[in-house]
């Protein structure tokens, strides 16, 4: 293939950012857009089917197979950090689930140095994203890429879970992802004519049909090369050989939380001293790069189920040999959604302003490697704390691009950590001993009816907790006077021309929910910024908050 020798951008990273960035910065046909990639491609069915979720994370052909270091507070588990290694990123790995996160979230953002990322702000980047094929409303765009659907919620679990938390004092939300996530309902899947709606098929196919947008496969970016604070180039490895492309404009980095702080360390960006100590020339100090890192924790709270109609009954061979070719030839059936097809969001006390747990509803007792923990029929809530006040590191161990960098999320390690986790599992059992439950809900698989006190608690968190795979805020953004962020409120890395960053790694806190929709909300509005657009125009639309939540939990 002959690639582009001198473009006018480069991007580093097909994923949830990189995708929607090379489709606006090509989408006048005006510029010559490289895109550096080093997984391959995305076409097969573990990738494709919804239902196959479970396979492509867990497969070296399409994850960087990241390993966390051993936590103290997990006793010393190491826990495992899928990043897509494919055309399309993690959006093509990914659990499919759509979440724009809380008004509150964006706010908190624009209030701790990133001007212009409040929610007003934010949300016509939502709108223009997106298609949403579920619920209509103002909030809700209608011309976007980005297919959005809802699941059938046929199974009759998914009504009695929302029925539940109605009857504990919660409230039903007809649109998360609109004016009210506060509440249960159904959920949004990038999922459309029962196939995965990944960023790749979103974005970067459509603009590659251009010819001005080039993708680059097996493509592992060593460095960023500079003449003085310029960015002018990308060193990467292809077909064993080190090359070197030069770039008119600007370069853009959006190879994810765990990979683009890797990328600035490796080209002498980052904490000084760090850099010494691994053999890099300092370039540009920003302790910054790095640090932040933040994550969503949570665990399958799982219950027998009493009546025989969870997926239990399509996990022998057979029925998986049938599901697969019901959807190969048809595009339907089960392995047509993700089946996360019911989310909730409530606040964990009083004097909260907008949730900090999350719930997703499985109508079956599984792990995200497909393995089912007991014989028989259950289901389960994938519940945790969403604003964690632990943080971690990203750091490379050398100057080698192929040495995997160490990763350390010191989960657990705050304060406020377990009492809140303890909640969230306590408000897990009373939702599901409600009465619109109890001709299904069996004994508990996990934690156990047994696991009472705080102590039991606490130990089931440290052994049984699971990462949700959302990896953030390594390379913050905010006020450039900060010494603590990366990148500016425009995108750009501080201190350096031609280069801007955007991914789920200048996330200041991480969002409420799964990442991938604020991820490419970064990319809607970050390739406004490179391109020197307009910024659209702040939103009028006032979103939902509790009236009493000074005062109440519920």
């Amino acid at each position: 293939m002959s690639i582009f020798n001198n473009p006018d951008y480069i991007v580093i990273g097909s994923g949830s950012s990189g995708s929607t960035i090379a489709y606006r910065l090509g989408e006048s046909g005006k510029n010559q857009v490289l895109v550096l990639e080093f997984g391959g491609t995305d076409i097969g069915p573990f990738i494709q089917m919804p239902a196959a979720l479970s396979y492509p994370m867990n497969m070296s052909q399409y994850d960087w197979g990241y390993k966390a270091e051993p936590e103290h507070n997990l006793n010393g588990r190491s826990i495992v950090c899928p990043r897509g290694k494919v055309v399309g990123g993690s959006s093509s790995i990914n659990g499919m689930i759509y979440v724009r996160g809380n008004p509150g979230d964006y706010n908190y953002w624009a209030q701790n140095g990133a001007v212009g990322w409040d929610y007003k702000d934010v949300l016509p980047y939502f709108q223009r994203m997106e298609t949403s094929n579920g619920f209509q409303s103002d909030f809700r765009g209608n011309e976007g890429p980005l297919q959005v659907s809802r699941g059938k919620r046929e199974n009759p679990l998914h009504g009695a879970f929302v029925k539940a938390s109605e009857q504990a004092g919660y409230s039903a939300t007809e649109d998360y992802n609109g004016f009210r996530q506060e509440g249960f309902g159904p959920a949004d899947m990038t999922v459309w004519k029962g196939s995965r709606y990944s960023t790749a098929k979103a974005y970067l196919k459509p603009a590659l049909k251009k010819k001005n947008v080039q993708l680059l496969k097996r493509a592992l970016v060593d460095q960023i090369i500079f003449e003085g604070k310029k960015a002018i180039g990308v060193k990467f490895i292809y077909q064993g050989e080190t090359r070197i492309i030069n770039v008119k404009k600007d370069i853009v980095l959006s190879a994810g939380s765990i990979n683009s702080p890797a990328i600035l360390q490796r080209s002498g960006i980052g904490d000084g001293e760090e850099l010494k100590s691994k053999g890099v020339s300092v370039l540009n100090h920003l302790p910054g790069v790095g640090k932040n890192l933040q994550d969503h924790l949570e665990v399958y709270f799982q219950v027998k189920c009493l009546q025989p109609i969870t997926l239990y009954k399509y996990l022998n061979p057979i029925s998986k040999l049938l599901i697969g070719m019901q959807w190969m030839f048809l595009k339907n059936g089960p392995g047509a959604s993700n089946q996360f097809e019911t989310l909730g969001f409530i606040r964990s006390d009083r004097n909260i302003a907008y949730p900090d747990i999350q719930f997703h509803f499985l109508p079956v007792a599984i792990r995200y490697d497909g393995t089912a923990p007991s014989e028989g029929h259950g289901f389960q809530l994938h519940v945790g704390p969403m604003r964690s006040e632990s943080r971690g590191y990203v750091e490379i161990k050398s100057s080698n691009p192929k040495d995997p960098p160490k990763i350390k999320f010191n989960y657990m390690s705050h304060e406020s950590d377990f009492p809140t986790f303890r909640k969230a599992l306590r408000l897990s059992r009373e939702i599901l001993g409600q009465e619109a439950l109890k001709p299904y809900a069996g004994p508990e698989i996990q934690p156990g009816n047994h696991s009472i006190s705080d102590s039991d608690l606490d130990e089931f968190i440290k052994n049984n907790c699971e990462s949700a795979y959302h990896p953030c805020g390594t390379c913050k953004m905010g006020d450039k006077n900060d010494p603590t962020t990366v990148v500016e409120k425009d995108c750009r890395v501080k201190g350096l021309s031609n280069l801007f960053l955007a991914d789920s790694s200048i996330f200041p806190r991480i969002t409420n929910g799964n990442l991938n929709a604020p991820s490419i909300m970064v990319g809607e509005k970050a390739s406004d910024h490179i391109l020197g657009k307009k910024i659209l125009s702040p939103s009028q639309l006032e979103p939902y908050y509790h009236p009493n939540w000074k005062n109440s939990q519920k």
